[in-house]
């Protein structure tokens, strides 16, 4: 009878597993087929039916970082070396910058409420519901008068003030979850309140500014508008470099654009592979009482 139960445990699992693998490999199939694009040669890609088994090329990833594109295509220039400098600079940042800030605002508005405390931060998150689209043109204009327009500074304080409002929510709810008795017999023994923070407070939640970091990181990674109207021509980022290949006499680079792509994958992957063991335990925090 126990034996019986284990095996029907087992294949219950066996199916689960089965059922997990078949919905992840769906999820992941639009991500491997443009790595499986990114190494055709411009036939190739353009093949219909589409061509699972083909001779591998690195012709697209040398036309990334060599500025031009043969195979019947006219010459382009990415610039990617440029634009992958500036991807990483900015976000890294602004993602550094948003979670400064957004972990001491935070931190206050956890331990040290102020009256309508709820309102404050129902306004904070209001600024983050809107669409970049409807404020671009204000964001415009003050980036003109104060010569923001195009300089590494303006984009990293325009992507700090848009991570902030997801930074103090996310990082208030960690905040919340902590045991305050701790925190009481500390003061009880004179610590000040940065002390408080920065030897208690905070090593308990590096899960909680891990998964923070993560999403913002990812936020500010995939961002395009901005990028393309107030970067200027020597700080726009790699969605831009990816909107550069599409269009011209033959179309889109199909090969061309998947390398860029695959490229653009690979810092946010190791990032959050890297993090991966916090990061887990950032989304799930409070979900688990021990």
């Amino acid at each position: 009878m126990i034996f019986r139960r284990k095996r029907e445990i087992g294949k219950a699992g066996l199916g689960r597993t089965a059922f997990a693998t078949v919905i992840s490999l769906i999820y992941f199939f639009p991500v491997l087929w443009i790595i499986l694009t990114a190494f055709k040669s411009y036939a190739d890609a353009l093949a219909i039916p589409p061509k699972f088994i083909f001779e591998p090329t690195l012709e697209n990833f040398y036309s990334v970082f060599s500025r031009s594109y043969s195979a019947g295509a006219e010459a382009v220039d990415t610039g990617f070396d440029l634009f992958f400098f500036n991807s990483i600079f900015i976000a890294g940042a602004s993602v550094l910058l948003a979670l400064i800030i957004g972990t001491v605002a935070a931190y206050g508005f956890s331990r040290h409420p102020l009256k309508g405390n709820d309102t404050y931060m129902f306004i904070i998150l209001t600024t983050r519901m809107l669409p970049p689209i409807i404020v671009i043109i204000p964001i415009f204009l003050m980036f003109r008068v104060t010569g923001f327009a195009g300089t590494y500074h303006g984009m990293i304080l325009l992507y700090s003030a848009f991570n902030l409002p997801f930074t103090i929510w996310m990082m208030k709810s960690f905040f919340d979850e902590l045991p305050r008795e701790v925190e009481d017999a500390a003061r009880m023994d004179g610590s000040s309140e940065w002390r408080i923070f920065f030897k208690i407070c905070l090593p308990q939640v590096k899960a909680g500014i891990a998964a923070t970091a993560v999403f913002g990181l990812i936020l500010t990674w995939n961002e395009y508008l901005f990028s393309l109207l107030l970067g200027g021509r020597d700080v726009r980022t790699i969605p831009v470099a990816m909107a550069q290949t599409i269009g011209g006499d033959i179309g889109v680079r199909w090969g061309l654009l998947a390398a860029i792509e695959t490229l653009f994958l690979i810092p946010v992957v190791l990032v959050t592979f890297l993090l991966q063991n916090q990061f887990l335990r950032g989304v799930t925090f409070g979900t688990i009482k021990r």
